[in-house]
């Protein structure tokens, strides 16, 4: 059964569910080898706490995200001999503070990983909401393409920045963008040249690109990311990995039947993993039909 490096619990995120143990007892469940967590970083400023966590400051999502890596590694000594536990964190780039922050939080808490995200434009939140996209695309006057250069102009200065080991969902801006419009990343020749520019950057300096299925949540035909670029990506060695993106136990290898098809289609061939202590390697055999027979995957 393969394995995610991106997940969430609701214990420690607000629009999570579920204990983070039980996640960890459901990729068990489904005989995976190894699993990275990977809670959000906390945000540093009052104004960009998300609506769910009225009444909070950002001091508590510092408590809550010091818990987080105390019960995680309570968890990897518990369940060592089950499954390999990599701590990890999940990024945020609303300014230069979550930057430097990030990097902070890593080296304090002594995490194994990054996965380097973006959530935000000019400080609005784009994925939590349809309505809050909306407000994005309002602010450049309706303007889609604009919107889309713009999030890889800021992936851009997170990358090199941060240079994270895994890359979290690259084409997350695609979320909300109308299905019954011209798609920027095909039809627009410098939203694609940004995109590309962003693909080499990572394959300079090693990162690893997830290959996220929440997106199938999200109603988009495929996983992050979408098969245009997993092909540039692919074209140019390009390493990848897996990632269910969970929220909660129940999301466990969500539509991990679909993204083997998916990695089939796309002609993968090699898929890697982060080792405890940070090491990237290829996960040997991850490419096997046998590999993902377990609960019917490779259907």
């Amino acid at each position: 059964m393969p394995f995610t490096f991106h997940s969430h619990s609701g214990q420690f995120c607000k629009h999570g569910y579920g204990q983070l143990e039980e996640t960890i007892q459901a990729a068990i469940s489904k005989g995976m080898p190894i699993i990275g967590l990977t809670e959000h970083v906390p945000r540093w400023r009052a104004q960009d706490l998300y609506p769910e966590e009225q009444g909070l400051v950002p001091s508590d999502l510092e408590a809550t995200f010091s818990a987080y890596v105390a019960e995680a590694r309570q968890l990897q000594a518990k369940y060592q001999d089950k499954i390999e536990i990599v701590i990890g964190c999940e990024s945020e780039y609303i300014t230069q503070l979550d930057i430097a922050k990030a990097k902070d939080m890593q080296e304090l808490y002594e995490l194994d990983y990054i996965v380097g995200s973006v959530h935000h434009i000019d400080e609005i939140p784009m994925d939590f909401s349809a309505e809050l996209y909306e407000q994005i695309v309002a602010k450049y006057n309706g303007d889609r393409v604009a919107v889309f250069q713009r999030y890889f102009e800021l992936q851009y200065e997170m990358l090199q920045a941060l240079q994270p080991t895994v890359v979290g969902h690259f084409d997350l801006v695609r979320i909300f963008h109308p299905q019954d419009q011209a798609d920027p990343l095909l039809a627009d020749a410098e939203v694609r040249a940004l995109a590309e520019r962003n693909i080499a950057y990572i394959v300079s300096y090693g990162g690893v690109v997830e290959v996220n299925s929440r997106a199938w949540k999200k109603g988009l035909r495929d996983a992050y990311p979408q098969r245009d670029l997993m092909q540039a990506i692919l074209q140019r060695g390009g390493r990848i990995t897996l990632s269910d993106d969970s929220h909660g136990s129940g999301d466990v290898a969500m539509h991990y039947n679909r993204l083997y098809a998916y990695l089939q289609e796309m002609h993968v061939e090699k898929v890697h993993c982060v080792r405890q202590g940070g090491r990237i390697e290829v996960f040997v055999g991850a490419m096997q039909d046998e590999f993902w027979a377990k609960n019917g995957l490779n259907k």
